[in-house]
């Protein structure tokens, strides 16, 4: 009796775990994974993708100055299987939020310690293990839904609309 007890949990929670995955597939913005194997550290970035819609994207749907979840829904989180050298700073393998201030001439690219949060309503800016500026770049052509890409040299690039924000990551020493 309890075998069968024990079978019938196990499955109603594959169910349901299988139902949330079915709903965040449904999403107006749904989940997105971009990864590379730099060096022999693996890079993982997971977000969601909202899409222009043929809004204004830049300093006003998303505003100038203000920290950004960079994406929708949960906050976009990058990982790392082995160390990693992010401009300049040794972090520990494992995950990170990955927000962004965005300027028009210059983004702050930030890397905080509290992966799982959604969005950036509980942002706390004193968990933050990197911050970096980088310059945005006009892409030329325009990106429907925010898309990331990571490739081997370990660039990790952000386009969406006609802009692009790249920057590095490296296996640590």
């Amino acid at each position: 009796m309890r075998a069968l007890i024990l079978a019938a949990l196990v499955a109603a929670f594959a169910i349901n775990t299988g139902n949330a995955q079915d709903e965040q597939s449904k999403r107006k913005s749904p989940p997105a994974t971009a990864k590379a194997v730099v060096g022999d550290m693996n890079v993982v970035v997971e977000y969601s993708q909202p899409s222009v819609k043929g809004r204004t994207i830049w300093g006003d749907l998303v505003p100038y100055g203000k920290v950004w979840r960079t994406g929708a829904n949960e906050a976009t989180i990058i990982s790392f299987s082995k160390e990693a050298m992010v401009n300049g700073k040794k972090l520990k393998p494992g995950n990170y939020s990955l927000f962004t201030i965005p300027g028009e001439n210059e983004w702050t690219v930030i890397l905080n310690s509290v992966a799982e949060q959604w969005g950036a309503y509980k942002y706390d800016e004193s968990k933050d293990v990197v911050r970096m500026k980088v310059k945005p770049e006009n892409a030329g052509e325009a990106m429907e839904m925010l898309t990331f890409m990571v490739d081997k040299s370990g660039m990790v690039t952000m386009h969406w609309d006609k802009l692009k924000v790249s920057f590095k990551v490296e296996q640590a020493k």
